[in-house]
Order: structure tokens, then sequence, then C-alpha cells
């Protein structure tokens, strides 16, 4: 494992008034690299041959009627995203004094170990802790929820266990990195509809190993975005979203008993591939905050130095008695992939203007260099 001190010494050695922050060219990429222009960085974004054009023309920067338009600098392609950990690559990175933005495509691509072991440029965060989204792993979100006092759903061993209505979270056999998802209510269901996903290939028995089963809970879902400041030590709420999934909102939007012959003929996919901002009571921030410092105080003693920046508590809130409730079902420990909080009411409460993700972390980064405190960023 690459050591924090390694990486600090990394840092040591770049010009702090000429930092570029760098992101690989999916999920987010572009709502970090706004963010970086706002506050005047420099923006590079790494590219897997073939799919670049999102970056290298339609937001690269250039000039449109006299003004800048666009938000991305320098694209780098590569034959393939893994070829961002190539020594001739890196050190290209580290010469222009790049600062990596974790998200979901970068842990899937580069993979958790490689990204402990083999990257050796700064990144803004907490490289060690990443691997904690991932349900095989030992000290997992699972094990952080329960030891911190956060409510969450049920998490059933076997099958023979299963009483009530559960979820059965397995990876897809195309893409492993994707959850496929059903509901069954008892053993016999469990294997039946196990079965015939294996059948239809959106499963293998080997995946099927892998899975999760979880207590259905039957709530309104809410993704909470939250940003954990090193430098003031305080939580803070950027923004709440809920998720389009597809093809699963197709489906709800049918009446009743078209949905059940529909049913016969498609399976249902909780596939995210979109965002809507939105807001929730205002009684029940409170009860978030206290879950998200919960949250920030466990990986802080489980994964020194814990939460650095963003992370979401993705969540369904339940009924009483005697109040609401909000049970957290999955994290993330990264930037969330949720463009649309920006949107949302709760940053410019706080700051006075909306705040994208994306500026957040630059805000965060130019205040590091102006108290001269960048090496608590950074892993």
């Amino acid at each position: 494992m690459i050591e924090r001190r390694e990486i600090i010494r990394v840092l040591e050695g770049y010009s702090q008034d000429a930092l570029a922050i760098c992101v690989l060219g999916s999920h987010s990429a572009l709502e970090i690299c706004r963010g970086a222009k706002d506050k005047g960085f420099k923006t590079i974004t790494i590219c897997q041959k073939g799919r670049e054009k999102t970056y290298s023309k339609y937001y690269k920067l250039r000039k449109r009627f006299g003004r800048d338009a666009g938000c991305i600098d320098r694209v780098m392609i590569l034959e393939k995203f893994s070829d961002m950990l190539n020594q001739d690559v890196q050190e290209e990175l580290r010469s222009n004094n790049a600062i990596i933005i974790p998200h979901r495509s970068l842990c899937v691509y580069l993979g958790y170990e490689r990204i402990e072991n083999e990257l050796k440029v700064p990144l803004f965060g907490n490289r060690y802790l990443l691997k904690i989204e991932e349900r095989n792993v030992e000290r997992n979100q699972y094990y952080l929820l329960e030891k911190a006092g956060i409510p969450h759903p049920r998490i059933i061993h076997d099958p023979s266990e299963i009483d009530r209505p559960v979820m059965v979270k397995a990876p897809e056999a195309a893409r492993g990195f994707e959850r496929a998802f059903f509901i069954a209510s008892s053993e016999d269901e469990y294997y039946r509809k196990a079965d015939e996903m294996v059948r239809r290939g959106l499963i293998t028995r080997e995946s099927l190993e892998k899975s999760v089963i979880e207590e259905l809970v039957i709530g309104a879902p809410f993704n909470f975005n939250f940003f954990y400041s090193p430098l003031d030590a305080e939580v803070e709420l950027l923004g709440i979203d809920t998720r389009r999934q597809t093809n699963l909102d197709g489906l709800m939007r049918l009446p009743s008993p078209i949905q059940s012959e529909v049913l016969r003929h498609v399976e249902s996919r909780n596939i995210e591939v979109g965002h809507i901002a939105c807001t929730v009571r205002e009684s029940l921030l409170e009860r978030a905050f206290e879950l998200a410092e919960k949250f920030h105080r466990i990986t802080l003693h489980e994964y020194p130095p814990g939460i650095i920046g963003p992370f979401a508590l993705q969540a369904m809130i339940v009924p009483g008695p005697p109040h609401e409730e909000i049970v957290v079902y999955d994290v993330s420990v990264r930037v969330p992939g949720s463009p649309g909080t920006k949107y949302t009411p709760y940053c410019e409460y706080l700051w006075g203007e909306s705040i994208s993700v994306g500026k957040r972390i630059a805000i965060e980064i130019r205040e590091a260099v102006a108290q001269d405190r960048l090496s608590e960023l950074i892993t």
C-alpha cells in the first residue's frame, strides 16, 4: 500500500500556484471540471479512446462569442482507462501538478487495490476508504453503519433465513460494477427468481454467491449529499437528490394490471441513469446531520484520516412511530454523481449561493493552499 507520507512528498514537489484538477472522463467529470474552472484551476480529463468526444469536443475550453466556453483545458486520450496507471502517464500528471478527484468510474476502471498500491499521484480524499462501498470487504459500509449506530436494512446471511420481503443485490453478469436486483419473500421464491435471472443471463452463479440479501425497506428514497471539511472540522449538506432508474421508472408509470402483464415478459432493472434535485421536510434535517456526523466519526476511527470532502448517505425515509426514520441503505465516499444537488437550497442556506459538489471541492483546495494545509486533504 502506498503510504500517505509518500504522496505528501510528491505534493511537496508541486507548484501550488499551478495546480491542475484531474478526473477520469466519466461519471461526474463535467461537474468536477466546471467547479475547478470556477475557482481558477486548470483541468485535465483522462479519456478512453472512443469515449472522448463529450470532453474533447463539446465541453473543451474554447472561445465562443468573445468569451470562454467549456470547462476542460486538456484531454489525455488513452487506449483504456486503466492505462492511467502506466508510469509515463503518472509522471506526466505529476509534472502538471495534478490532483485527482475520485468518483465511481475511477474506482471501477482502476480498482481499489491498484488505487491504493499503484496510483502515485495525489488524490483528493481518502483513497483507503473507497473500498468500503463494496460488499465483499471485511470492514465495509455495513460494518461501519452498524458500528456507528446508523439505522440500516437488516442483512440476511442465508436464503433459509428469509422470513420477510428482501432485496437481493448481485453483480450483473455483463457489468460486474453494476448490481442486478430482485425481490423475494421466502427461500423458495429466492431460488426460483435467482434461477430465472441466471437463465436469462442477467447474473451468474458466481455473482449470486457474492450477492447481498437485505430486508426490503419501503419508504421515500432520498440521497443526502454531504461534505466534510478538514479545514474547519464541519459537516455540511450540499444538497439532496433522488434517482431515475431504467427500466424501473417506466414500469412504475404503467397501471398496475399492465405492470403485471409486462413483468411476465420484461425483467425490471434498477440501473441509475439520471438524477432529480429534491428537498425534505425541514424537521428531518437535524436527524440527517446527526447520521452524517456519526458516519464521519466512525470512518475517522476505522479508516484514518476518515472522510475528506464529499460523501452521500443514500436512504429511505420510512414512517414512524413515533416519527419518520431515516434508514441508510447505501453509502458513497467520493463524488456521488448527483449534479442536481446544486439546485437544492441547502448550500445556499449556508453560503448564500448555490454551489455544486465540484465547486465545493475546488473551494476547499483553494482555501487549503491559502492556509498552507493542502496535505490535510490528500492521500
